[in-house]
């Protein structure tokens, strides 16, 4: 070795010494709503507001330039982030939850909080949930002195503090634990918003469900509940929470902590500060809020001293919302970042995200891009592979680690087939450059080179039909035998159901009827 190789494995130990005396990192995972790819500055030179502290997170770390959410709406997509597993192979093949109902996550079912706690970590969730929540009673007759079920505190998290699910549904309270401080005993209906074509979620509220109507747009509210304070209220109880429970008597006791913001989802209210910052109206100012917030944990991370060794992995759960057309118009602003449509759609601009990680003491060579596909799935093998923990064959069935990228500017990482989703039903798959939405009918599939198209405007199906036939091959193995990874077969959790317009009912039932699943013509949720 001559000096110079010398030098630079020096170099490289220094770097990520942390992690090779075995300290295992902290992990923060920060999950924004609605937010497209064209909403990071350093993502998008063409941007109409600065995000310094999300392009930090670029510049000092990775930026997975084809990073994709699990879905192209919220549910699901968080239901993947969580467990590593499509959403779609659930109950739930479209659509979103409300706030109330049979919680998505099985209790049995790995998350990455269950699978850190269980190697030691503190873990804890602020923020918005929407996975389903059993909250006591029913809206015409609650009892909100008992305890809130089947929510984060049984799904591997020790701390809790949040709302229910999107604002535009069911119940808003500020949650902690079981309970709300101050239960959501009032009614309301969504308000106009005078600086946003959306609404507010602000007082006065009603005393009964009567003043406001009984239809589904009613909804329960807590009287000190205000839209515009989740993010200040969510970084409170964040930062609060890392400093009550960064050390323990023994010392330093690792954390992972879930950081699911509401913004820049509908209703969009930023605080009255961010008013007039940027050039994208109220969104640009909602998104700079967002930004502001992410500096604050920054900032107590490095006051604190746990910045070096603290993982934080930033993305947001699908595409930007339709008001994305209007923005071009009117600000010259593409939330999209160029991509095609947006939220709820299998094109790219329905999931490709903002996919940004950043570790000190863990990443080789910060500042750099990874241009190859990656999933927000894929975060549970990930973190495993990290501290020296293995998944059972029932967890993580589509989670794929990408912790060699991470460590190795060079790494040789080439991901097993990744699946995207439509809230319309639509399935795509990506295999490397190549990119096929799934036909509805003989003859409709697209195929696009997705490194070369990004915008997805040259469909080559019919030009390439060996290679439609052989991803439709590998789209029908994942879904058959439950996992997309390695590993014995699992069974999805109910039988055929329509969506899948590329396989027949009998195809479905002979593939899967070894894994001792009942199968019907069609599943009852669709």
């Amino acid at each position: 070795m001559n000096p110079r190789q010398l030098f630079a494995v020096v170099l490289l130990c220094a770097h990520v010494g942390v992690a090779a005396a075995g300290e295992q990192p902290n992990v923060i995972v920060i999950y924004t709503d609605d937010q497209g790819y064209g909403d990071v500055a350093a993502l998008n030179p063409e941007a109409k507001f600065s995000t310094p502290n999300l392009d930090r997170l670029a510049n000092e770390g990775i930026v997975f330039t084809r990073g994709h959410s699990a879905d192209s709406v919220c549910t699901p997509s968080r239901y993947g982030l969580l467990t590593g597993r499509y959403a779609w192979r659930t109950t739930l093949k479209r659509h979103v939850m409300g706030a109330e109902g049979e919680g998505l996550i099985a209790d049995d079912r790995m998350t990455f909080a269950s699978l850190l706690k269980e190697q030691g970590y503190r873990t804890a969730m602020v923020g918005k949930w929407h996975l389903g929540m059993d909250f006591p009673g029913t809206p015409d007759d609650r009892d909100w002195s008992q305890p809130t079920l089947d929510m984060p505190l049984d799904k591997g998290f020790d701390y809790y503090y949040g709302v229910p699910a999107s604002l535009n549904y069911g119940v808003l309270a500020w949650f902690e634990g079981r309970h709300a401080a101050v239960p959501p005993t009032l009614y309301t209906s969504k308000k106009p918003n005078a600086r946003h074509m959306d609404y507010r979620i602000k007082p006065p509220y009603s005393a009964t469900r009567k003043e406001e109507g009984r239809g589904k747009g009613v909804l329960e509210v807590a009287p000190d509940f205000i839209d515009n304070q989740c993010l200040t209220r969510f970084t409170d109880k964040a930062i609060a929470w890392i400093d009550e429970h960064a050390s323990g008597p023994e010392g330093v006791t690792p954390f992972f902590l879930y950081l699911p913001y509401t913004s820049p989802h509908y209703p969009v209210c930023p605080l009255p500060e961010f008013h007039g910052r940027g050039d994208a109206g109220a969104y640009g100012e909602f998104v700079i809020e967002t930004d502001h917030h992410v500096g604050r944990v920054l900032a107590f991370l490095k006051d604190r001293g746990l910045d070096d060794n603290t993982l934080i992995v930033f993305t947001s759960d699908n595409g930007p919302e339709n008001s994305w057309k209007s923005r071009i118009k009117q600000f010259d602003h593409d939330s999209r970042g160029g991509l095609r449509e947006g939220k709820r759609s299998v094109y790219e601009g329905g999931h490709r995200v903002p996919f940004l990680v950043r570790w000190p003491a863990g990443i080789t060579e910060p500042g750099r891009r990874w241009d190859g596909p990656v999933g927000q799935v894929d975060l549970l093998a990930t973190l495993a592979d990290l501290i020296g923990a293995s998944l059972p064959p029932e967890a993580g069935e589509d989670s794929h680690s990408f912790a060699s990228v991470l460590r190795d500017a060079d790494a040789n990482h080439d991901r097993i087939p990744l699946v995207v989703h439509g809230n319309d039903g639509r399935y795509g798959i990506i295999d490397g450059d190549w990119k096929l939405i799934l036909p509805r009918k003989p003859g409709d599939a697209e195929l696009y080179d997705v490194a070369a198209d990004p915008t997805e405007t040259r469909n080559l199906a019919s030009e390439r039909p060996e290679i439609v036939e052989r991803m439709i091959r590998d789209m029908t193995r994942i879904v058959t035998e439950g996992r997309s990874n390695p590993g014995p077969p699992q069974p999805n959790d109910t039988g055929y159901w329509k969506d899948l317009t590329w396989i027949a009912p009998g195809d479905y039932r002979a593939a899967t009827e070894s894994l001792g699943v009942e199968v019907s013509e069609e599943s009852t949720a669709d």
